[in-house]
């Protein structure tokens, strides 16, 4: 008999959105405000004082837990980081290598 569980939505290009600007605001203590602000050109590492190279591991592992990505240290770049619209593609993209 066919279990009726409810199956667990992968996080779509809205979603993933939504994901990180939650990480932000959690990791770095950004206000929801803050987060809701930034668009694709907002400045990300050098831009928001608490995105310095401290933060940058506890962000980038939270991002792999919420969106169940890996992310090597190869991919780990100044413009996956330069803006919000770098690190939003870079997780879409990884999403959908998976």
């Amino acid at each position: 008999m066919a279990s009726h569980l409810p199956v667990a939505a992968e996080p779509s290009g809205g979603d993933i959105d939504l994901v990180l600007r939650q990480v932000l605001q959690d990791v770095l203590g950004l206000s929801a405000e803050r987060a809701a602000e930034l668009d694709t050109q907002s400045g990300l590492f050098g831009h928001i004082p608490e995105l310095d190279s401290m933060a940058v591991a506890g962000l980038l592992t939270e991002i792999e837990d919420r969106l169940d990505i890996l992310i090597e240290d190869d991919e780990v770049d100044g413009e996956m980081l330069e803006t919000y619209g770098g690190l939003l593609a870079f997780a879409t993209q990884k999403r959908a290598d998976r």
